[in-house]
């Protein structure tokens, strides 16, 4: 097939199974679990490909990893995550979770139903393309990485091989930031890095009306909140991004009591891992000397999170080429600045030449207009042909 006639296809065949589609993300909607709890989402999938004759095998628990082979040729890989998060949703919608306090706030519901609409589009169409196609249901993004822990048990592997190589990766993410009809795409660096704080600062009890009988463990936390400000400031390349936030300052119980105790709790994200360790080493070699100098003594807790998401420019470029002939020059939108936030997609990425962009979600005329991870975020419907369409143009187009 020529540019034109794959695009007709496409168009065409994400329109036939719309309705399909739509109806498995409202029931995955309805049905949210959390990381590592997706045994209900996982069976939807694995019925879906079942029903559609795509091989698949389990992995990690929950995890899911469909394999379509066609003949000789290269190999793509998709990757959709399918955990919900612990939030109440407020949306007044008929697909309205109906698990009380679980919902699909970040869109991996979407993310989910486009994997499965690609796939089923690909298996009944074998005839257009060559080669192999992997697709990761990956659990756990929101949590301790369900992406790490699938490559460890062996999800880049073929039928226990090591030597088959996965040569290009794509991955989307709804987002609400983004109007309908849109896809945003960033080269190179693209999400955060992070690690997870935790400190507890011990300080000496006694009288509110004598505090300099005890070590006053708030006015220490205090100082350490400015401590860590002065590495940003001080020790960082202005040039680079990074923030350490302090989510929890808890300590004392009562109002006429020196705290001897306080729990802090806090993240540390920046764009590359090299400042991340600059930061964690920092902390951890100056921040006792800093405490113990005002008189009190830290116990601290440091763990590295999720990789920084890095898109291959190569693969990158060639998303970019079918965006614009796919859906037209004005779809694409270049974004310019990375985001802060974390994704463990970074994981297959650093095996893979891939690209991870953002499918616009945002219709103001309908009211949606929520943020991820906000109890009334919700999509427009509509994106799920966009991605669908997107993803399989990514896949034709590599394995022509």
């Amino acid at each position: 097939m020529n540019l034109k006639e794959i695009n007709v296809f496409i168009k065409n065949s994400v329109e036939n199974i719309y309705d399909e589609i739509v109806k498995v993300r409202r029931k995955i909607h309805m049905n949210p679990e959390l990381g590592d709890e997706e045994f209900q989402t996982s069976k939807t999938v694995k019925e879906f490909l079942k029903e559609n004759n795509i091989q698949f095998e389990e992995i990690i628990n929950t995890g899911v990893v469909a394999t379509i082979y066609n003949g000789e040729g290269k190999t793509v890989a998709a990757r959709a995550d399918m955990d919900a998060l612990p939030i109440f949703e407020e949306n007044n919608v008929e697909y309205k979770s109906i698990v009380t306090g679980k919902m699909h706030a970040c869109g991996h519901d979407a993310h989910t139903s486009i994997q499965l609409g690609v796939a089923k589009i690909l298996a009944e169409n074998k005839d257009k393309w060559k080669g192999t196609v992997r697709f990761f249901f990956q659990p756990a993004e929101e949590t301790d990485g369900g992406a790490y822990r699938m490559i460890k048990a062996g999800a880049l592997n073929f039928n226990g091989e090591t030597s088959k190589k996965i040569d290009a990766f794509f991955a989307l993410h709804m987002a609400p930031e983004i109007d309908l009809g849109k896809i945003g795409l960033k080269y190179g660096k693209v999400h955060a890095t992070s690690a997870m704080l935790e400190l507890i600062i011990y300080g000496v009890s006694a009288h509110g009306a004598l505090p300099h009988k005890g070590v006053d463990a708030i006015l220490i936390g205090s100082k350490v909140l400015e401590f860590f400000q002065s590495i940003i400031s001080r020790k960082i390349d202005p040039r680079e991004e990074a923030v350490i936030s302090i989510g929890s300052f808890k300590g004392g119980e009562t109002n006429n009591v020196i705290c001897d105790k306080v729990k802090m709790l806090g993240t540390i994200r920046t764009m590359s891992a090299e400042i991340r360790s600059l930061i964690m080493e920092t902390i951890k070699r100056d921040l006792p000397k800093f405490v113990e100098s005002l008189g009190g003594k830290v116990e601290i807790n440091l763990k590295e999170g999720y990789a920084p998401v890095i898109n291959n420019d190569r693969i990158t470029e060639f998303v970019e080429k079918n965006i614009i002939d796919l859906y037209g020059k004005e779809s694409l939108e270049i974004l310019k600045e990375a985001r802060m936030d974390v994704e463990d997609v970074s994981y297959f990425l650093n095996e893979i030449d891939g690209c991870f962009f953002r499918l616009g979600t945002r219709n103001e005329s309908k009211g949606l207009i929520y943020d991820l991870h906000h109890p009334k975020f919700n999509i427009d419907e509509e994106s799920l042909k966009i991605g669908m369409g997107l993803q399989l143009k990514n896949i034709m187009e590599y394995l022509k």
